[in-house]
């Protein structure tokens, strides 16, 4: 039944990595890796990480700093997606939503939001959820911009320096792992982070 979705979830992964792969391989990877980390966090759909990895698979030296390059490139990113969320909503975040059919998961969010803003932009920013929703929606619903930015550098910047951390000790075995199950190591190591707080806190 779900056959086909899978498979075109499996070419469209295929075809983004071996864009990457092309352009982590180029003069340019640099600016791409900033690119590629900046846009999606606002309005974009190409993972960072796949860009990073492929970075690290084609024998870049410079691990910690490309993990702090995206870091600062997506978060970067998440500011813009704010600035449309708090002032640019009806002329650009409204399109933004609608083309991904993100609407509801919009209003979601601002129920998230009322319970703890903090820990659910860290989230947005650690796993697989769509982070442009939640820098959208920050701005959209006012959510205090300091906040903002100290979750979104603790989610981010863990999110891809354990990226970083695991090709630089693993090299591409990890990648192959990580390029499948990705989705759920991220939400796994959510899990755990929130059993220990919980633990802790109890």
């Amino acid at each position: 039944m779900f056959s086909p979705v899978v498979r075109y979830i499996d070419t469209y992964k295929t075809r983004v990595r071996d864009w990457c792969v092309m352009r982590a391989e180029s003069t340019h990877a640099y600016f791409w890796l900033f690119i590629i980390a900046f846009t999606e966090s606002s309005f974009f759909l190409i993972p960072p990480d796949i860009m990073l990895a492929s970075m690290l698979l084609s024998g870049a030296r410079r691990v910690w700093y490309l993990a702090g390059l995206t870091t600062l490139g997506s978060v970067a990113g998440g500011v813009l997606g704010y600035i449309i969320g708090a002032f640019l909503f009806e002329v650009a975040g409204d399109a933004i939503v609608s083309t991904y059919g993100l609407q509801t998961d919009l209003l979601y969010v601002q129920q998230l939001f009322s319970d703890n803003a903090f820990w659910t932009i860290f989230i947005s920013a650690f796993t697989p959820i769509p982070y442009k929703v939640f820098t959208i929606a920050s701005g959209l619903f006012s959510i205090d911009f300091l906040t903002f930015i100290i979750a979104s550098l603790i989610g981010r910047g863990l999110r891809f320096y354990i990226v970083a951390y695991l090709f630089k000790k693993y090299g591409a075995y990890i990648g192959a792992i990580l390029f499948r199950y990705f989705n759920i190591l991220s939400l796994g190591t959510v899990g755990i982070v929130v059993v220990y707080i919980l633990v802790r806190l109890l």
